[in-house]
């Protein structure tokens, strides 16, 4: 009968070998920063506590394979590594938790749509939905931390603009918003029919800082951000009457 591999343990090292107690200090370090942050921690920030030159990628690649056999793991999310729950054991952690209010169909519609195709209107959001989208919906995305205010599109009324937030990535396990399921993907999941019109495509995502062309920044004002998304939907419902129109089709709806 085969015998599995001793496990080597990567911190026992001999004092006179130089390089493996290098080895084991700055992957000590890392180990020490990454239990001790609740957020990502992007390759910049851990170099900042290590020697310099130092290969992160190569550091982190070692972690995450002896981790792989633990109850959790080191995995990339939101642009940085943090230390996760192992899969397996999420239902074993979870008994006895508050169980959480999950969001009602509107508010993952609209999710998915600011996310893929940011940055984007009220307005932009409802015409794809085909359907007006309440305000109470976003309100909980930007409450929620997932979603944020861009800026306002240069077009009359001067609507804001909404995209994703790192948290959003970190909550669902991305490390990058490209990350998200394309076309073939989303079909293999069955989230997307046989019927399919001739030509659909999944926009590419991006959640780029950087404003476009077609947007300006928010006022700097602290009562005028905060009142940034009442004003945008005072200004869509007097420009175009979309407040008369159909509600949102599960406004308040949970599961």
């Amino acid at each position: 009968m085969n015998r599995a591999a001793p496990r080597v343990d990567l911190f026992d090292v001999r004092p006179d070998d130089e390089r493996a107690v290098a080895l084991a200090r700055d992957l000590r370090i890392i180990e020490a920063l990454l239990f001790t942050s609740g957020a990502p921690l992007e390759p910049h920030k851990l170099a900042a506590h290590l020697p310099e030159k130092t290969d992160i990628e190569a550091l982190m690649d070692i972690l995450a394979a002896d981790y792989s056999r633990r109850g959790v793991n080191l995995v990339k999310a939101g642009g940085g590594w943090m230390l996760r729950t192992a899969p397996d054991l999420a239902p074993v952690v979870s008994r006895g938790q508050v169980e959480t209010r999950k969001l009602s169909r509107a508010a993952v519609e609209v999710l998915a749509i600011v996310a893929y195709h940011q940055p984007v209107t009220r307005a932009e959001i409802e015409d794809i939905r085909g359907v007006s989208t309440s305000k109470g919906t976003l309100d909980l995305l930007l409450e929620s931390g997932w979603v944020r205010l861009r800026g306002r599109r240069k077009a009359p009324g001067r609507p804001v603009t909404y995209g994703t937030t790192p948290a959003f990535l970190t909550h669902f396990g991305l490390d990058a918003l490209q990350d998200l399921p394309g076309l073939d993907e989303l079909r293999g999941a069955g989230l997307l029919d046989g019927r399919i019109p001739p030509g659909f495509t999944i926009p590419l995502p991006s959640d780029d800082a950087a404003l476009r062309d077609d947007e300006e920044a928010l006022e700097k004002e602290p009562l005028d951000l905060a009142l940034a998304p009442l004003l945008d939907y005072a200004e869509r419902d007097e420009g175009d009457g979309a407040g008369d129109g159909e509600k949102d089709r599960d406004e308040g709806e949970t599961e």
